[in-house]
């Protein structure tokens, strides 16, 4: 037992602890990505890790585009940054991908520390789990199946880029896209990303397969691990992977034959090279962030296209951001519902409770509503066409990465402007909404009221 200090009033550690417990869990991720990025700006603004002058506000875009796994750059990663700036982006990515939470919790449990009421409720919120021991499981699984997964895509790499790279530097980059793509970064060694490979397969394979991995969600392929046979997963998981599969054909039969007869991208290529690139651009906006073809030049109906596509993002308890695919079946289902005049939204013959349809009601509204918000403010401070705007702010909310080239033509205030986008997008809009009004439950009952609707 510690020893009283006259100095220090029951009042002062009253008010204290009650402050403590007062900070809300959204609070708590919120700040924890800040603190991450600050690190993050603090080492790439070291004078070894660049090759140039690097202003603060250039550190801090790249720092959040790493932590915010996004892939926004105003900076070419492979000739402006050294090996250790390089490697530190690698590090952020990987830290912002898999949450920080995973490594303080599976450090916390191995160290056999046991976590606080308050830590306990951190956790939850940022694993969307509702107890200590689901945290716990899924946070070891998060940690084991991430770095599985990575070592089998820095292999594949390697071994793809052996021959034309020599050993050294096939392995590094095999080490650096396979943190980028797992992760769904889209950060990349080469100033046009990936477009030299646009008729490579093996490489397109390797990096969508990687980065739709990670976009499913670890639920999932915790569900898949555990289960093994598809009539026994959850629900959840049934709908993340049909829903998946559908987007990523739809979009990508879609961008075919939007673009194939574009001279600026699939006109001039051979029917398979036509059949690779459209594949690859149709997954990369579910928040990846490469590209094979250029994405100014796409045409305005793909353009838009990839936009909804990086609304809707990946799977919940992913390395993906976005409105997130669970939400938006939920959103299409209880609009389905309402038109055929039912009462309950049933999905896979299983009814969703009131609580999560209103839940992925204000998920979107609150995520259209920012990217409304982004969309004025850019328009207002940056001379640039009007798609190009609403295509980078949903790409920057989405933290998907992509840009039809106004990343780097940016002013301050769109800078600005873009980082609080990436750093709400991971965050999640809903829990950064959580962090600037703590729900508080009301005990008391009006009378109904009747407002016209439509």
């Amino acid at each position: 037992m510690k020893p009283w200090d006259p100095h220090v009033s029951p009042y002062k550690l009253s008010a204290a602890k009650k402050y403590a417990f007062n900070v809300s869990p959204p609070a708590v991720l919120f700040l924890g990505f800040i603190l991450l990025i600050a690190i993050g700006s603090l080492l790439l603004k070291l004078p070894f890790a660049t090759h140039a002058e690097t202003s603060w506000l250039q550190s801090v875009f790249t720092a959040t585009s790493a932590v915010t796994v996004t892939g926004l750059v105003i900076l070419d990663t492979g000739t402006h940054f050294t090996l250790f700036g390089q490697i530190v982006i690698a590090l952020l990515i990987q830290i912002g991908g898999l949450s920080f939470m995973t490594f303080a919790i599976v450090a916390a449990l191995s160290l056999g520390t046991k976590l606080g009421i308050g830590q306990q409720m951190i956790a939850q919120e940022a694993f969307n789990q509702t107890s200590l021991e689901k945290v716990a499981h899924t946070a070891k699984y998060v940690l084991i199946y991430s770095l599985f997964i990575e070592l089998i895509g820095f292999i594949a790499l390697t071994v793809i880029w052996l021959n034309d790279l020599g050993f050294g530097k096939a392995a590094y980059h095999a080490f650096f896209y396979t943190i980028s793509s797992f992760n769904n970064a889209g950060f990349a060694l080469n100033s046009n990303s990936l477009m030299h490979y646009f008729d490579n397969l093996s490489v397109n394979l390797v990096i969508t397969a990687l980065f739709i991995i990670g976009g499913i969600g670890f639920l999932v392929l915790i569900d898949i691990k555990t289960q093994k046979k598809w009539r026994k997963l959850s629900v959840n998981s049934k709908i993340v992977l049909i829903s998946t599969l559908i987007i990523n054909l739809f979009g990508f039969v879609l961008i075919w034959i939007l673009e194939a007869g574009n001279p600026a991208t699939l006109g001039q290529l051979s029917i398979a090279d036509q059949a690779i690139a459209s594949w690859f651009q149709a997954v990369t906006p579910r928040t990846a962030g490469f590209n094979t073809l250029a994405i100014e030049e796409l045409t305005n109906a793909t353009t838009t296209l990839m936009i909804l596509l990086m609304f809707i993002g990946g799977g919940s308890l992913s390395t993906a951001s976005g409105l997130k695919i669970g939400t938006f079946v939920v959103l299409i289902m209880a609009t389905y519902t309402f038109l055929r005049r039912r009462d309950d939204v049933v999905i896979l013959q299983r009814t969703i409770p009131q609580q999560q349809v209103m839940k992925a009601l204000a998920l979107a509204i609150v995520s259209i509503t920012i990217i409304f918000i982004g969309i004025f403010i850019l328009t207002a401070i940056e001379k640039a066409p009007f798609i190009d705007i609403v295509f980078e702010v949903v790409s920057a909310l989405s933290t998907v990465g992509l840009s039809r080239g106004l990343t780097a033509q940016l002013s301050m205030g769109g800078e600005i402007l873009i980082i609080f986008m990436m750093i709400v997008g991971r965050v999640g809009p809903l829990t950064f909404a959580y962090f600037l009004a703590t729900p508080k439950k009301k005990h008391i009952k009006y009378a109904n009221a009747d407002i016209q609707v439509g």
